[in-house]
């Protein structure tokens, strides 16, 4: 097999095994999976009368490493506080299930690595970053990649189905993603040593996986986080997609801002305030 045959392989199975990760996430009838970097939705907020206590965890077992840090301050926000640790805690607990169904020791200890930081805190927003790595076996570890974003004032999560004032508005913001994610597939593939009609199937294929991983739908965008303005508010939104949603694993976790300007024609009535002009 020649050299650009192999790549081009390469290439095809990557993009096979993307396409398998969203079949499993969408078959009918599955079981609901832990909070790993490809579920659609933030962990719903439970009742705020249960204040949990942010506690940064290192526990070492010859089966299993966990290691969890939380931002300072989360606490100080109860419902943002349980979201966050119900989070990890259902990545700990598919890592102990994982453990459980061990023969004896694994070659390689079982893992979750789990880092929570604070990328933005005002009166009226507060959005923390989740990012890491479930390692159960296998050539590498499921990334666990989420964000939350609690307003203060109205006590509750801002989701991507409360984003927007209807359904059919993630059209135009589904349109504006896949196009900047398009042109930088454009500029991989130009980097790429392969021949000219190899370079069309692969661009062809990933241009695929983005418009599957961006269809105009609330779930496809339920990570995001937002990019502060001059004057404190929102001045865009940073919409990220783990591995797998929009390209292979190796491409990683993939990002588009999107300017206020675009998103405030369509932002639902209640959370307009919160952007730029």
């Amino acid at each position: 097999m020649t050299p650009t045959t192999r790549m081009v392989a390469a290439g095809l199975l990557l993009v096979a095994l993307a396409a398998c990760r969203r079949d499993e996430a969408q078959a009918p009838g599955a079981p609901a999976g832990p909070p790993a970097a490809d579920d659609a939705a933030v962990p719903a907020v439970p009742a705020a009368d249960a204040p949990v206590a942010l506690a940064d965890v290192i526990e070492t077992d010859p089966r299993y490493v966990v290691g969890i840090s939380y931002p300072p301050g989360a606490a100080d926000d109860p419902g943002l506080a349980q979201a966050l640790h119900g989070y990890a805690e259902a990545a700990r607990g598919e890592l102990m299930q994982a453990v459980a169904g061990l023969d004896g020791n694994p070659t390689a200890p079982y893992e979750l690595s789990l880092g929570f930081r604070e990328t933005l805190r005002s009166a009226d927003v507060v959005a923390v970053a989740a990012d890491g790595s479930l390692y159960t076996g296998g050539a590498h570890g499921q990334p666990l990649v989420a964000r939350f974003v609690w307003l203060p004032r109205q006590q509750r999560m801002l989701t991507a189905q409360d984003l927007l004032a209807s359904p059919e508005d993630w059209r135009p913001v589904a349109d504006y993603v896949a196009e900047q994610l398009g042109a930088a597939a454009h500029t991989r593939a130009a980097d790429e040593a392969l021949e000219p009609a190899d370079r069309q199937r692969l661009l062809a294929m990933a241009l695929k996986t983005i418009a599957e991983g961006t269809a105009p739908r609330p779930e496809n965008f339920a990570q995001f986080e937002p990019v502060r303005s001059a004057d404190g508010r929102i001045a865009a939104l940073r919409f990220v997609f783990p591995p797998y949603q929009v390209g292979p694993y190796a491409d990683g976790v993939q990002s588009v801002v999107v300017p206020a300007a675009v998103l405030r024609p369509y932002l639902a009535q209640d959370i307009r305030g919160l952007f730029a002009e």
